[in-house]
């Protein structure tokens, strides 16, 4: 019985009965019996015919499913078929069509970039020049505006689409700021609205004085510009400063106690302690500086930061101009720092108007762009310990502990450095320099070690790597310190009275002068009525302490009447 089952297709065989494999596909005439014959029949003499006939069925689906993608499929299976020349007509009607219903630009150009030679290509932009006379008309999207612009410049209606660009990009800049309002005269030498937008901006700086209790300066620089009659706010304005200036000079001991001025330097004279012999002195004049919230304390602090020696002096300045910035209104804050940008960014050439720029938009929020600027202005022959340690803030606020870490240790080895190259001796006298370079050292050698621990404390990448960073920075920290001390024994050896890198003088008046404002300013409106209001809406609207807002704040809410 075996034998003879074995022997039975050899039987067909000769008989010519066993049925050919392409007759078999043909018989079901199905994709998939094709399929199936060529893929186990890849050299059958029926291969072409069954090709031919496969390609008819695939053609016929894709007709009976008629859309894009069917017929995006054939064409991509038989781009050289007989056929393939009718799929392509059909695949453009269908495009065609598409490209009609939504009858936008974008559509069309779709449309056009799919079929640069269909049959339908004049009408198609025929039909997308109809479309972009429309959106011209009526889009308020200053950028497909000025898209257009560029795509057509010899077009027609250019001026037209100029006049409108220049309506819609004015409207959005003068919602928008000092930025955008300095954008726009840039981007439209010849705009319409560009003396409306100077008086915009001028209308800022003019605001900027008066916050800054620059009242005189404020009412002459105003007499004294053209467009100064055009600020039809400024003498209700005015008379508020006024008031406020007339609050601040009530004879009572409590009104000068819940000011911020009576605990502070005057501004001219923390500008002449910048220039001092003493780094001490002027790393605390900077410091001070930042607790009057004027525009006038921007660019003795910008300078600092840009020339100063000693890291130090230049680390709180940049901490001093965020307070400032940051205690001044908003769009006086955005036009002081745009206003500088607008005339830095044109003669920006060196690495210290580089880090200036960094600066000015680090602190003003665009923190993208002013990362480019640090690295600009960053020498890795030669490393700022400024840069390095706002590197190590931004990538912890970004939660980058690793490359955090990795900023701290080059400030670690740039501490070990300095504490390696300064030159400490009995013999002779020791620099006051190189005593205040050591005390920068060692306060950076500190931060850099925190910093590190921080990283290991929350990071699992890398654990050997931040184990070496942490023995590098705690090398530091102990050379920088040990240095540091023999430094400043020799100094009150030779001068007893010096002050240290300890002294802490400056920041306690600050820090009193917080507590005593806050007590102030809690019986102030019960004491003095009058003034009282008027007193606390400064403390809470420009006070440089954040503690000092917050209670100014509480009191006002607490006095407001319920309606």
């Amino acid at each position: 019985m075996f034998s003879l089952r074995r022997a039975l297709p050899v039987l067909l065989l000769a008989t010519g009965c066993l049925p050919n494999p392409y007759d078999r596909a043909a018989s079901t005439d199905t994709v998939e019996g094709y399929r199936a014959f060529l893929r186990e029949n890849p050299t059958h003499p029926d291969g072409d015919a069954a090709e031919a006939r496969l390609e008819e069925l695939e053609f016929e689906e894709a007709k009976r499913l008629h859309t894009v993608l069917a017929y995006k499929r054939f064409l991509e299976a038989y781009p050289e078929a007989p056929h393939s020349r009718t799929a392509r007509t059909l695949l453009e009607g269908l495009r065609f069509n598409a490209a009609k219903e939504a009858d936008s630009v974008a559509a069309w150009k779709q449309f056009l970039q799919e079929h640069p030679d269909g049959a339908q290509r004049d009408e198609a932009k025929r039909l997308m020049l109809e479309a972009e006379s429309r959106e011209l008309a009526t889009t308020e999207d200053p950028k497909r505006l000025a898209e257009y612009l560029r795509e057509k410049p010899d077009d027609p209606r250019r001026l037209q689409v100029e006049s409108r660009l220049d309506a819609q990009a004015f409207e959005q800049a003068k919602g928008s700021g000092a930025t955008k309002l300095f954008a726009y005269l840039k981007e439209f030498p010849a705009g319409v609205h560009r003396e409306e937008a100077r008086v915009l901006l001028l209308g800022l700086e003019v605001e900027g004085l008066l916050v800054s209790g620059l009242v005189d300066e404020a009412e002459a620089r105003v007499k004294a510009h053209p467009l100064g009659p055009k600020l039809t706010d400024f003498p209700a304005r005015l008379t508020r400063a006024r008031a406020e200036q007339a609050a601040l000079a009530h004879p009572d001991p409590l009104v000068r106690a819940a000011y911020v001025g009576h605990y502070l330097r005057d501004l001219e004279d923390l500008k002449r302690s910048l220039l001092a012999p003493d780094a001490l002195d002027r790393w605390q004049a900077a410091e001070e500086l930042g607790q009057h919230v004027s525009v006038r304390a921007v660019d003795p602090l910008l300078d600092a930061l840009r020339s100063a020696r000693n890291p130090l002096i230049r680390q709180n300045a940049l901490e001093s101009l965020r307070t400032v910035l940051t205690s001044l209104p908003r769009p006086v804050a955005e036009y002081e720092v745009a206003s500088r940008l607008d005339a830095l960014r044109e003669r920006a050439s060196s690495a210290e108007m580089y880090l200036t720029v960094a600066v000015l938009l680090d602190l003003s929020g665009q923190l993208p762009q002013a990362s480019t600027e640090y690295q600009r202005a960053f020498d890795s022959g030669v490393p700022d310990p400024v840069v390095l340690r706002r590197w190590v803030d931004i990538r912890e606020g970004r939660k980058q502990p690793f490359s955090a870490a990795v900023a701290a240790r080059q400030l670690a080895v740039w501490a070990l450095n300095v504490a390696r190259d300064e030159t400490v001796t009995t013999e002779g006298r020791v620099p006051l320099a190189s005593a205040r370079q050591l005390c920068a050292a060692a306060v950076n050698a500190r931060f850099a070690q925190e910093a590190i621990a921080r990283a290991r404390a929350v990071s699992t990448e890398f654990p050997e790597d931040l184990a070496e960073f942490e023995r590098r920075a705690e090398e530091a920290r102990r050379l920088t310190e040990a240095r540091l001390a023999d430094a400043e024994l020799i100094l009150r050896e030779q001068s007893p009275g010096v002050r240290t890198c300890a002294d802490r003088g400056v920041t306690e008046r600050l820090e009193g002068g917080v507590k005593e404002r806050t007590a102030a300013l809690a019986t102030v409106s019960t004491k003095l009525p009058q003034v009282g209001k008027v007193l606390l809406e400064l403390a809470r609207e420009r006070d440089p302490s954040a503690q000092v807002r917050e209670a100014a704040s509480a009191r006002l809410t607490a006095h407001k009447p319920v309606p």
